[in-house]
């Protein structure tokens, strides 16, 4: 099992913390939330990336995979 992870959330984590927060939402919660945004960000990142690199791609000209 992985170690728990320690964080002292400076002033301005704090503000960025409550501000944050959904109502009812514990601390946990709201860093899990933050986690996965900054997760899907990446995500969509490669995301663009990838169609950049394949824009010019045309897949009607390619044999079928049949």
């Amino acid at each position: 099992m992985p170690a728990p992870i320690g964080f002292r959330p400076t002033v301005d984590d704090e503000r960025i913390l409550r501000d944050a927060a959904l109502p009812g939402e514990s601390t946990s919660d709201t860093l899990r939330r933050a986690l996965r945004l900054l997760d899907h960000e990446r995500w969509l990142e490669q995301f663009r990336v990838d169609a950049e690199t394949l824009r010019g791609e045309d897949v009607n000209a390619e044999p079928e995979a049949w």
